[in-house]
C-alpha cells in the first residue's frame, strides 16, 4: 500500500521554506480541511482548486505529484 500525498508531502515541510514545494508543505500541514488520505490526483487537484489559496500556481502541486509519482512507483 502506497502512502498517501499528504504523507508523502510532509517530508518536504521546512521552518524556512526552501523552495515552492517546501511552502506548499508547511500549508497543506496548517490546512485541516486537506484530503490526508488521499491517493487520486482528480480529487487533490479539485481540493485544491477550490480552496488552495496557499498556492501561487497550480503548477506546484503539479510538479509535486510528479515527485510523489516517481517515489510511489
Amino acid at each position: 500500500m502506497r502512502k498517501s500525498f499528504y504523507h508523502f508531502l510532509m517530508k518536504y515541510r521546512h521552518p524556512t521554506p526552501k523552495d515552492a514545494i517546501s511552502s506548499f508543505a508547511n500549508a497543506a500541514y496548517l490546512d485541516h480541511g486537506f484530503p490526508k488520505t488521499a491517493e487520486d490526483y482528480h480529487e487533490l487537484s479539485s481540493y485544491l482548486e477550490l480552496n488552495g489559496h496557499y498556492l501561487n500556481s497550480m503548477t506546484v502541486f503539479d510538479e509535486a505529484w510528479q515527485l510523489y509519482l516517481t517515489s510511489e512507483g
